[in-house]
């Protein structure tokens, strides 16, 4: 799947100016509010009809269609089923409206466990199971594309852990390129293949998500408070001690207790702020991993703190220091260094499936 955006628009207090190309994947587009986001996935949908538009996905101009011909699907950040409906008729609704029988609809219960759901309305239902339904009715009308505007958005910390495992299912089972928006930095390194900044209306970085997480350049974007990188892992073992041992591209990796079988592939996000840089390894601590690396960049912000790229070997992470730490450090590229995380400072809501495109 190719999707090319083009766009110019000039709104009151701003101007969106994007030119992207962007390949199949979940590909998140994220900023702050205001930025564009929302603007660029209604561009897409035909709900904003820009200045200039150039929008082609797999050969066909969608900006030559009006929406309901562009075959693709949207989910709103508010679930918008019809409450007299059931989840049932909900799910069938937008196959109707297309004058489709809706194929797969078992399939689509199944891969969002939504079975248990069909008779009831939507004023019974959870926000998670809302949006789970929202999501299906969208798959049932059978689109070449899914757009989802900030799904989770409104959803509290325990319904957004509900719903991420069926987001990434939808993404590694279908095969159905997803646009997906958010300015959840947790959010977005779980779930994006491609990332896109949006910063006041332009492109600021695009690239895989391992990429663009891990580069200390586009850390100002993504918030630095929320900076850090992602990790391809795999479970090891289940430790008797209720720890789970991963392997990673620098060795082992203890984190309290992810669910799953060994060889299981699982993509882990640590945040800059948790690390800790050592010149040797250090000796009689409580944290458990202490992991070799080499240093391969640093960014000097404006503040008194520094980002370090650290290399394990082909994959990377970041660590946050002060200035001062850095100098007394003599921290430059190419030095050999340990970085040291806590087990618990990992949360289970960072730990989540690894895709086939995603580093191994």
């Amino acid at each position: 799947m190719t999707l090319e955006i083009r766009i110019s628009h000039r709104f009151d207090d701003f101007r969106l100016e994007v030119d992207l190309t962007l390949p199949g994947g979940l590909t998140c587009l994220f900023g702050k509010s205001g930025s564009g986001k929302t603007s660029i996935v209604n561009a897409v949908a035909g709900l904003l009809r820009p200045d200039r538009a150039h929008i082609v996905l797999d050969g066909v101009a969608l900006h030559d269609l009006p929406p309901h011909r562009r075959e693709v699907g949207y989910v709103f950040q508010d679930a918008r089923l019809f409450p007299h409906l059931t989840v049932q008729e909900n799910l069938v609704y937008a196959a109707r409206i297309r004058r489709q029988r809706p194929e797969g609809m078992e399939r689509v219960v199944d891969l969002l466990g939504i079975g248990g759901l069909l008779d009831r309305r939507p004023g019974t239902l959870s926000g998670g199971e809302k949006q789970r339904v929202a999501i299906g009715r969208a798959l049932l009308s059978q689109p070449r594309l899914l757009l989802m505007d900030e799904p989770l958005a409104a959803l509290d910390e325990a319904r957004k852990a509900e719903i991420l495992p069926y987001i990434e299912a939808l993404r590694d089972e279908t095969g159905l390129p997803i646009l997906y928006v958010s300015h959840s930095v947790p959010e977005v390194a779980r779930l994006a293949t491609t990332i896109v900044l949006i910063d006041s209306g332009g492109v600021g970085a695009v690239g895989p998500a391992t990429t663009i997480l891990s580069d200390p350049a586009t850390a100002p974007l993504l918030g630095l408070r929320d900076a850090g990188a992602v990790l391809a892992a795999r479970i090891a073992a289940q430790e008797s001690d209720g720890l789970t041992r991963l392997e990673t591209a620098a060795g082992p990796l203890w984190l309290p207790r992810i669910e799953g079988s060994p060889g299981r592939a699982l993509r882990v996000r640590i945040a800059a702020q948790d690390v800790i840089l050592a010149l040797h390894r250090p000796e009689g601590l409580s944290a458990l991993n202490i992991l070799p690396a080499k240093v391969a960049a640093l960014h000097d912000g404006q503040g008194p703190g520094v980002l370090v790229r650290l290399d394990l070997g082909g994959e990377f992470l970041l660590a946050r220091v002060t200035r001062r730490s850095a100098q007394a450090m003599d921290l430059q590229p190419g030095l050999a260094v340990h970085a040291v995380l806590k087990s618990v400072a990992v949360a289970q809501a960072d730990v989540g499936r690894r895709t086939g495109g995603d580093s191994d």
